[in-house]
């Protein structure tokens, strides 16, 4: 039955992915692989949302699991109430991988929390955030990856590496829960009789 089988694609599909968002808002907390960072609370902001850790992580680790049990219903009252669930699964899950494809463009455009120069002297703050009618930030630039920020080592380019590949994780899960909404909505309709082959044998 092509809805099962759909569901069954999308819900191991959706595993992946679901790790690599967690693994990488997980990684995004300790920058230079330190402890010390987010202790002190010197962490980039849309980081420690964890947007990664509690959407397209492990809603969209509940959610994968709950499609592929369901792709298993037998019984046409069973699977179309599986269906309606899979309808809401679906759109939670769109909406937390959606918010955290959000945070992570967000967090990519303002640039990492870190320790720099000031004519001041030396303080935290986030100085590569885009300046209006001055420049566009420093994505546009890669000379200021390694002459702007002091602490964390190496904090640039790993926040680069690591919002933009949860940001591409969780944009691809927004696409699959998207479709699958569509999916469920069909079995919800059409039932589980959706594709099966319905030719009769020609006897002989």
């Amino acid at each position: 039955m092509c809805v099962a089988r759909c569901l069954q694609c999308v819900g191991v599909s959706l595993v992946p992915m679901a790790i690599i968002c967690l693994l990488s808002n997980i990684l995004l907390l300790f920058p230079d692989l330190k402890t010390e960072f987010l202790l002190k609370g010197h962490v980039t902001r849309e980081a420690t949302w964890a947007t990664g850790v509690w959407g397209p992580g492990i809603l969209g680790l509940i959610t994968a699991r709950a499609f592929v049990q369901s792709s298993k219903t037998r019984g046409c009252f069973a699977f179309r109430s599986q269906m309606l669930c899979q309808v809401l699964y679906s759109c939670m899950c769109l909406l937390a991988a959606g918010s955290c494809c959000l945070v992570s463009a967000t967090g990519l455009s303002q640039g990492p929390l870190c320790l720099y120069n000031t004519t001041s002297g030396q303080k935290w703050g986030v100085p590569l955030q885009p300046v209006p009618d001055v420049h566009a930030g420093y994505l546009y630039n890669r000379t200021l990856w390694s002459g702007v920020c002091l602490e964390p080592r190496g904090v640039v380019l790993w926040n680069v590496a690591l919002f933009s590949v949860m940001g591409a994780a969780s944009g691809l899960q927004t696409l699959l829960c998207g479709a699958n909404i569509l999916n469920s909505l069909l079995g919800l309709i059409l039932g589980q009789g959706f594709c099966h082959n319905k030719v009769s044998p020609v006897s002989v």
